[in-house]
């Protein structure tokens, strides 16, 4: 029999996971797969049991929050042989997931996890470490891992504005110089986000519509620093209808950026905290991800197929 490698974070979102384990383990194994179960026991135990497995596994699926995937992926990329991952999403949030359309019901997205198609997409290489579909900084973006995982399960998103509202009287700006595929700007900045994904904490077209994610480069916004209290609201009111106001923000696709600032920044990358740093390069890992996703989903998710959709059109 194949085998296959489940982990799983136990404490994500609202533990619905655990209700239905044992559905997702005979859709596993009526799939064709012999089934080790590991549920993580502590932070970054997914990353470490990714890095060091062994050869023995054709297919590796994890579930939890997008916090769980980007273990399971910084791990994988760690690796000499790569193998594709499933994902069954059980956080609060799920971004990712949302994009790339693989279903919010836990067996229907086991289902997919072993039975749809292997989608290389583009991976973020965050100086030595690795995202899969933001590294941000500034405002808001230490709002995920600061927010009570209970205060979580019982609010849902709710409890990410909550808390993200406690900030809006404090904002901090970044004096920041940054370099992009040959282009150069300097600017004051209380927020930035290096994306490949279509939705970013639970909104959707915030870094614009035109989102393919095995194209070879990331979606990047930048907000400047408000001058007044109405600026503030007005870059606020842009967010919340998903749009882009480019009086108040830069947003532009590249392959690789450099940023550079007199002091260490915080930032996050996939909703977990990243490190602070005053030199930051981000690089786009063209294709180096395998995900499954249902097939019927391809079409929207890759470039060529997009180009293809339009010739005909």
């Amino acid at each position: 029999m194949k085998k296959l490698l489940f982990v799983y974070n136990p404490n994500a979102g609202t533990g619905a996971l655990k209700q239905h384990l044992m559905d997702v383990i005979d859709i596993f194994v009526k799939a064709g797969y012999e089934v080790t179960v590991y549920p993580t026991q502590k932070y970054r135990d997914g990353y470490h049991k990714v890095k060091n497995f062994g050869d023995e596994y054709e297919l590796l699926v994890c579930s939890g929050g997008d916090g769980t995937l980007d273990e399971a992926v910084s791990g994988m990329m760690r690796r000499d042989k790569k193998i594709p991952i499933g994902y069954i999403p059980a956080g609060t949030t799920n971004d990712f997931a949302n994009s790339l359309h693989i279903p919010k019901d836990i067996r229907k997205a086991a289902d997919v996890a072993v039975n749809g198609k292997a989608f290389r997409c583009d991976v973020g290489k965050f100086n030595h470490n690795t995202f899969v579909y933001i590294a941000a900084f500034g405002l808001f973006t230490d709002v995920s891992y600061q927010t009570n995982q209970q205060m979580k399960n019982v609010l849902g998103h709710l409890a990410y504005v909550l808390e993200g509202t406690k900030r809006l009287f404090n904002v901090k700006s970044y004096h920041i110089k940054v370099n992009y595929d040959g282009h150069e700007l300097e600017d004051n900045f209380v927020f930035g986000m290096v994306t490949n994904s279509k939705s970013v904490g639970g909104f959707r077209n915030m870094i614009g519509k035109n989102v393919v994610f095995d194209d070879g480069v990331f979606e990047v916004t930048l907000i400047k620093m408000p001058k007044n209290p109405l600026e503030l609201q007005e870059i606020i009111a842009a967010l919340l209808v998903e749009q882009v106001n480019t009086k108040h923000m830069y947003t532009f696709k590249a392959a690789k950026i450099h940023f550079e600032s007199l002091e260490e920044i915080p930032w996050t990358l996939d909703g977990e905290f990243g490190g602070d740093h005053d030199t930051v390069t981000i690089e786009n890992e063209k294709q180096k991800l395998e995900i499954m996703v249902d097939p019927e989903a391809m079409e929207g998710l890759s470039a060529y197929a997009v180009e293809k959709l339009q010739e005909e059109k």
